[in-house]
């Protein structure tokens, strides 16, 4: 465990390059949709813009590496022009698609879906060019990861799962973590509730903790509405994470994440 450390409450807002995220509105392919919607996040407080070009939604289809690579690139190349100062996250669990990042541009962090499992070479590719990782909690790939969701204790074992993926990176030369306990993926909708409930544990490990909850559907299928609808409970769900813990919100909408934060860190300096 590492000791107790405070970390900053940021936001970081979604970029997807991929014509297939399971929330429409997030989608941007042309450039200037791309530019739009970087300006967008800039002007409504984004920390961290953090760029996908697979869909790492449960059943998504594959994409071959070049493809990631290409959709990647467009995406950090238009968020470069448009904000040169912002801290940009790459979605993406392949080191090729990292190193390519990697090897032209910097104030880079690599988010992993697979924790470095994913692809051996993720782990000695972060620590060489000394960049954070986000370590996520999750089994299987998209394809598979819904079938893999048994756990005698879903909190525990994702806290005992992510310490261990944490040592091991560190041995690694992975020098800045960032944990992840990975809600909705490989986790069942009351499972993925327990995990929020009990996030205290998670985040004495003493790591920076990020969560991505926004309009997933562990949210909107109990209310019965649609991800388009499910703004005001994600937001909800954001204020419980951050009081037990969460310090990075990586979301759809970035100005009620901004607000919420705001409010929440007014609320705690009484």
């Amino acid at each position: 465990m590492k000791s107790a450390r405070t970390y900053p409450h940021r936001v970081m807002s979604i970029l997807n390059v991929t014509p297939d995220s399971f929330y429409a509105a997030s989608r941007a392919n042309h450039l200037t949709e791309l530019r739009g919607a970087v300006e967008r996040m800039v002007a409504e407080g984004a920390d961290i813009i953090d760029i996908g070009g697979y869909s790492t939604r449960p059943g998504a289809d594959d994409v071959a590496v070049q493809e990631e690579i290409g959709r990647v690139l467009r995406g950090v190349e238009v968020a470069r022009e448009c904000a040169p100062q912002m801290t940009l996250s790459i979605d993406t669990f392949r080191s090729e698609v990292a190193e390519a990042v990697l090897s032209r541009y910097d104030n880079i962090i690599i988010n992993d879906i697979t924790g470095g499992l994913g692809d051996e070479r993720m782990a000695s590719v972060v620590a060489a060019h000394d960049v954070p990782m986000v370590v996520m909690h999750s089994r299987g790939t998209p394809q598979t990861m819904q079938s893999l969701t048994h756990y005698d204790n879903v909190v525990e074992q994702v806290r005992e799962e992510l310490a261990k993926r944490a040592d091991w990176l560190a041995e690694q030369g992975v020098t800045k973590i960032i944990l992840d306990p990975g809600i909705g993926f490989a986790k069942e909708v009351e499972q993925n509730y327990e995990l929020l409930g009990g996030l205290e544990r998670i985040a004495s490990l003493g790591y920076e903790l990020l969560v991505g909850i926004s309009r997933k559907s562990f949210i909107y299928r109990p209310l019965g509405i649609t991800p388009e609808e499910a703004l005001e409970a994600t937001t909800a769900l954001h204020w419980a994470s951050l009081e037990r813990g969460a310090h990075i919100l990586r979301v759809h909408d970035t100005l009620a994440a901004r607000q919420t934060i705001t409010l929440f860190e007014k609320l705690n300096k009484l």
